[in-house]
């Protein structure tokens, strides 16, 4: 069992879920199992999707961000397991495995760290101890070929997502090397240089460490792509991108075009597919823009990448219901739900 790992079991799920006579919500559907043995839980279990949370904001922090990103996982629990269960959508392919709870780390390292810098340090350090958790159940999950669906805390998670399904799959025998492929809809690349984890660099770590294959952003924004950064995904065949004002601006290409060139040159291997809701127009977030996809944008996205890809993982960060300087949002966890939803249905269409 990975550290800081919460298990869900029934009780759990009942408790969060608001039954209704002549309906069936989702949380009566779902699956779920808190018996010691976790990995022969995962193994065993007919459900093909296992969803867990990491409701952290540490990665973000470490990144000079701001908090929050803790709640999202929390709000979309609420929403997700009160979605109707029907003919469109039932729910017994779902596994909730559980969640990862950070919060003695986060309340030492506000105990001891003094300084601005002394706290940069010591997030930077603890990101370190997350990424080995999340890659451990990353593998357990998809070494029995099932598809991990992490929900909530920063885009640092994306390089122990990537890390974990690699080697899982590796060891399931599906892939000849422990590497894989990711598209990510971002308004930002996170590939700052390394100089510590945190939520700006998950895919920069995940490249130089030989995880990460391919790599395609949709929807950056040109006003946040580092020189640097732009100048080193130019010179690196193995890494794509087309901006939001390609998109949209001088509208080279739509959306869904843009989307079809990410799945098509990662299309040679197992894909890790993350959605940052910072992408999305007025979406409450460390890092929230006016300008920015869609929620239809995001909902498409989710709906073609899971007909188009072959997934090793999915991934929906960076987004709050309450941010530590006090904006709150009440529909967070319910698009996080929508997004979910989206991918599942249509993964099991093609499937």
């Amino acid at each position: 069992m990975p550290a800081h790992f919460k298990r869900y079991d029934k009780k759990d799920i009942l408790l969060l879920t608001h039954l209704r006579r002549y309906e069936t919500k989702l949380g009566e559907i779902v699956l779920c199992d808190s018996s010691d043995d976790f990995e022969k839980a995962i193994s065993e279990t007919a459900a093909k999707y296992i969803v867990f949370g990491i409701p952290e904001d540490i990665g973000i922090k470490a990144n000079l961000g701001k908090g929050g990103a803790d709640s999202a996982w929390f709000s979309f629990l609420d929403s997700f397991l009160n979605i109707q269960s029907n003919d469109f959508f039932s729910g017994e392919n779902i596994f909730m495995a559980g969640y990862f709870d950070f919060t003695d780390a986060q309340k030492l390292i506000n105990v001891t760290a003094v300084t601005d810098e002394e706290k940069i340090t010591a997030y930077r350090s603890f990101v370190n101890k997350i990424d080995d958790a999340v890659e451990e159940l990353v593998k357990v999950i998809t070494q029995n070929k099932k598809i991990p669906i992490i929900i909530g805390g920063g885009h640092n998670n994306a390089y122990p997502a990537i890390k974990g399904a690699a080697k899982g799959l590796y060891k399931a025998e599906l892939l000849p090397l422990a590497q894989i492929n990711c598209i990510n809809l971002d308004a930002h690349t996170d590939y700052r240089p390394i100089e510590g984890r945190h939520s700006g660099n998950p895919f920069r770590y995940a490249d130089e460490d030989g995880y990460l294959n391919k790599y395609c952003v949709i929807g950056i924004h040109e006003n946040y792509l580092q020189q640097n950064v732009w100048i080193d995904i130019v010179n690196n065949p193995f890494i794509d991108l087309i901006s939001y004002e390609d998109i949209f601006i001088h509208e080279k290409r739509n959306f869904i075009q843009a989307v079809a060139h990410a799945t098509s040159f990662t299309e040679d291997n197992f894909t890790g597919i993350e959605l940052d809701l910072d992408s999305i127009a007025n979406i409450l977030s460390s890092a929230s823009s006016p300008s920015g996809v869609t929620t239809l944008n995001a909902r498409q996205y989710m709906n073609f990448t899971a007909m188009d890809s072959k997934i090793a993982y999915v991934h929906i960060c960076e987004g709050a219901s309450r941010l530590e300087t006090g904006e709150i949002s009440s529909f967070t966890g319910k698009l996080i739900s929508y997004l979910v939803t989206d991918f599942i249905k249509s993964h099991q269409r093609v499937k």
